[in-house]
């Protein structure tokens, strides 16, 4: 017998298990191994070891996320990071997304293949310092294929993903609107980056572009976490993503300078793989306006970076206050520009 959506905790032990052999994904005989993986913000996330060596990630969406402050969003959002990783097997490069197992519409929960190990999460890698010139080629050009494939594919994709409700309530409230209401002084800049990003649906874009969720395994960068994919705005990606690396630039003094030039590779390196779309020439000034919205709500947000310490978040918070003010024009500008105020600052 099936469990019910409100009794199954793919988490608790022996759960997962029986109700794999319940559906008849696995034989009636079959004793996989079950771990529960850490880090789970917004979902139960639990490895399944096969035997005959086949592995699965099985995850099962949360209504209330696993955040201090509370942080609603609908399990069923699970079913469109199914139907993202069914189609960035298509526009992705090979190999950068794990293959669709199933999915249950009923008790929303996805399986999907799991990165073989040994693997490596590229966000510790970074915090430990470890940065390769070619993971962030590979993390500019995925990103760079999968916006221009969907934008050359887009009378397809385009209908399909239209849908944006995740993406408001996982990502513009908790980060740009949230903030928004918190910090005064960002208010103005932030409703309007709001604006921007709701006109311009281009793409299809990821919408957690993390290093967080990527698994580095052979050398080869793996893209997880597809629940708040859309059709939207590419800068939203871009500021994402730079304000990882330039968060932990703040973060890692001893490798700030190796972080800057990172940051700026991976905007010239995205550019190029766009190549000549019609939305290229503005992208750039945009995207800097969606990193500072965005390393302002990594610290002012419902989701702060937790690496980054008190004094971190004054700092920053200081910093991205300041380039509001008068932002730059260009990536390179906002790197160094943002570096020089986290400097300026070093005995806050």
């Amino acid at each position: 017998m099936t469990p019910q959506s409100d009794d199954l905790d793919i988490e608790r032990p022996g759960a997962l298990a029986a109700y794999l052999r319940a559906t008849r994904r696995i034989p009636a005989d079959e004793d996989p191994r079950v771990s529960t993986l850490p880090g789970g913000v917004s979902n139960r996330t639990v490895l399944v070891e096969r035997e005959g060596g086949d592995s699965w990630v099985v995850k099962q969406a949360l209504p209330k996320l696993r955040v201090a402050v509370d942080w609603f969003s609908p399990p069923n959002r699970i079913h469109r990071e199914a139907l993202g990783l069914r189609w960035l097997a298509e526009l992705a490069p090979p190999g950068t997304v794990v293959p669709f197992v199933f999915e249950d519409h009923d008790l929303h929960i996805l399986g999907m293949g799991a990165v073989p190990l040994p693997h490596d999460n590229w966000k510790a890698m970074l915090l430990s310092g470890r940065l390769e010139a070619g993971h962030i080629e590979q993390f500019a050009r995925l990103l760079g294929a999968m916006h221009h494939q969907a934008w050359v594919r887009r009378s397809e994709v385009e209908p399909i993903f239209r849908d944006r409700a995740y993406f408001e309530s996982l990502r513009l409230e908790p980060y740009y609107a949230y903030t928004a209401d918190r910090v005064p002084p960002a208010r103005a800049f932030l409703h309007r980056l709001l604006d921007d990003i709701r006109s311009h649906p281009l793409t299809l874009v990821h919408g957690d572009y993390s290093p967080k969720n990527v698994l580095v395994h052979a050398g080869r960068l793996v893209l997880l976490d597809h629940e708040v994919i859309h059709w939207g705005d590419p800068a939203f990606d871009l500021g994402f993503g730079l304000t990882h690396l330039l968060s932990k630039a703040h973060h890692l003094p001893k490798v700030r300078s190796s972080f800057s030039e990172l940051a700026v590779r991976f905007w010239r390196l995205y550019e190029a793989e766009i190549g000549d779309v019609p939305w290229a020439p503005k992208l750039e000034t945009r995207a800097v306006g969606a990193t500072l919205g965005c390393l302002l709500a990594r610290v002012d947000g419902r989701s702060p970076l937790e690496y980054l310490g008190s004094a971190e978040r004054r700092r920053q918070r200081a910093a991205a206050l300041a380039l509001m003010g008068d932002p730059p024009l260009t990536v390179e500008g906002l790197t160094g520009r943002f570096l020089w105020e986290i400097d300026a600052r070093a005995d806050d």
